[in-house]
């Protein structure tokens, strides 16, 4: 290797330092920045090429991440279409039970009646089971 000058690691002040050197002809060799340079330059080419395959992988990441919630978010809109039918089978089964008599009115309010009071002891239990 030529002696170039005192600053012999590969950065930018060192290149710096170099070409300050060559001007002021401290230089043992006119090809020596050039040699210098090229090194950076590798150097910077290799760093940039590592960004790049980060980058790339990021980017296939993120990909993959939206493809896989595109799914998921498919699955649902199925999932609440089919719950939507069912929803509207049992109004249309509720509506013609109620429309239908005076008997059906008494089950009606007693189920109903029922549910709420299963609904209240439910939540009392699980309050109490919570402290």
């Amino acid at each position: 290797m030529h002696r170039t000058c005192v600053h012999t690691h590969c950065c930018l002040y060192s290149l710096i330092s170099c070409v300050k050197c060559w001007i002021m002809g401290e230089a043992q060799s006119p090809g020596a920045v050039e040699e210098i340079l090229d090194r950076e330059n590798k150097r910077m080419a290799d760093t940039l090429a590592s960004k790049v395959t980060r980058l790339k992988s990021l980017a296939l990441d993120i990909d993959r991440d939206a493809e896989d919630q595109n799914r998921y978010l498919d699955g649902m809109d199925s999932d609440f279409t089919s719950m939507t039918g069912l929803l509207t089978g049992s109004v249309k089964r509720f509506s013609t039970m109620a429309r239908s008599g005076r008997d059906n009115r008494k089950l009606l309010c007693g189920m109903a009646v029922g549910l709420i009071v299963a609904f209240f002891i439910l939540s009392y239990l699980l309050s109490r089971a919570r402290t």
